[in-house]
């Protein structure tokens, strides 16, 4: 599996948002439209379906099976976020997600109490989800969630110790994950969200895939995907050509977090998804919506930001 991973999970992987309708129920067609849009028009590599981004705590398991079924049935290549607090619910889903088709499931790191975060316990608790199933499983560790740091030296040993553990999604401060893929050679793929920091990270750290966040359609339309252009530049050493294009993504990053009110990132990234001709749709409790005067100053930045040709065509 590791080295099957090492040669296929690569490019720009997208955590995905879940669009629900008015009634809050899911929207099926929009999910299917969505991934359609986001693999053969945008040409994302992967999909991380069913993460935070995607609302999964606010979801049945049902809901969440329905979701990345939809997502291999359109195509895409998959990874499903099957983190509970309930192991008997993370083993379910990742069965579930290995008789779909999916390529790789993803666990966070358990939220555990009275400094039970050792080792042994991480190793039982990854050790259980591998002898249950046949599928790649990348570890997923952001602190402020679980409430505990992953130390480089404890991936590691989960990497070494069980052979199905192909990779991280490690959202922790730079010094932190680059020490890791330093110290990790072949033995872990290593990654984080931040679109920010990608280049540089395939530049300074050879890394291989960016696992991921919403960027990768937020930040680009069919005519217009220039954080596909410098991926590719990067990948091919031409770097100086890859930062410039990278550059020129500034007036929309900025248009998108200086316009993003304060716990409101999902309802947010949805409504830049409808202004780009996608199914944002609403969040469900205990998210809140945007009002309408936030949503006016996000569409007056949104048309100014240098994607409106895209707004107008979807328009």
């Amino acid at each position: 599996m590791k080295a099957y991973a090492r040669q296929h999970l690569r490019g720009i992987w997208a955590a995905t948002l879940t669009p629900f309708k008015s009634d809050l129920s899911l929207d099926e067609a929009g999910w299917r439209a969505n991934v359609r849009h986001w693999t053969r028009e945008l040409g994302i590599a992967g999909l991380f379906v069913n993460g935070k981004q995607g609302e999964f705590y606010a979801m049945t398991i049902a809901e969440r099976k329905r979701m990345a079924e939809m997502a291999v049935e359109e195509g895409a290549r998959v990874m499903v976020s099957c983190s509970d607090q309930s192991l008997d619910t993370v083993i379910d889903l990742a069965k579930h997600a290995q008789s779909t088709g999916a390529e790789y499931i993803v666990v966070h790191t358990p939220l555990l109490y009275f400094g039970a975060h050792t080792a042994d316990t991480l190793l039982e608790y990854y050790g259980t989800i591998a002898d249950a199933v046949d599928i790649g499983i990348a570890l997923w560790n952001q602190p402020p969630d679980c409430g505990y740091l992953l130390e480089p030296e404890i991936c590691l040993r989960l990497a070494d110790k069980i052979p199905s553990v192909v990779a991280i999604k490690y959202s922790v401060p730079r010094e932190t994950y680059a020490r890791l893929t330093r110290m990790a050679g072949d033995r872990l793929i290593v990654s984080t969200s931040s679109e920010e920091e990608w280049l540089d990270n395939i530049v300074e750290l050879g890394w291989q895939v960016y696992l991921c966040s919403t960027p990768p359609y937020l930040l680009q339309t069919p005519s217009d995907r220039r954080m596909r252009e410098y991926t590719q530049l990067a990948f091919q050493g031409k770097i100086e050509e890859a930062r410039k294009v990278r550059a020129s993504l500034d007036p929309v990053r900025k248009a998108l977090k200086s316009t993003r009110p304060a716990g409101k990132a999902a309802a947010h990234q949805k409504y830049w998804q409808e202004l780009l001709g996608q199914a944002g749709g609403r969040v469900r409790r205990p998210l809140l919506e945007l009002s309408d005067q936030e949503k006016a100053a996000t569409r007056a930045a949104f048309d100014n930001c240098g994607l409106k040709a895209a707004h107008e065509q979807a328009s």
